[in-house]
């Protein structure tokens, strides 16, 4: 089961998360970043490539595309904030990115 993040885990996971662009926001109980593309086709390429770690790993982005824009915020609605399955998707996003 996922559960909330302690203070000591969110040190650990969401700082060098932060250090990469990403921002605490819903008084900190989620993380938001926006990825900027040179098109629209390369900004859903991504979206692609997301939603199918998000499938398989059952946890959903909140995002939105502008063409050459994504935003997207991360937080686990079951646990009402962040969880070590926001951290882990972030990080992958961070990663498809620079592929």
């Amino acid at each position: 089961m996922t559960e909330k993040l302690s203070d000591t885990a969110r040190k650990s996971l969401i700082e060098p998360l932060v250090a990469n662009g990403w921002s605490l926001s819903g008084n900190g109980e989620a993380i938001e970043k926006t990825f900027e593309f040179t098109d629209f086709i390369h900004a859903f390429a991504f979206m692609t490539r997301v939603a199918l770690w998000a499938e398989k790993w059952d946890h959903h982005p909140d995002w939105s595309n502008s063409y050459n824009r994504v935003r997207v915020s991360l937080s686990t609605h079951d646990v009402g904030g962040l969880s070590a399955l926001d951290a882990k998707l972030a990080r992958k996003m961070d990663q498809l990115k620079e592929d």
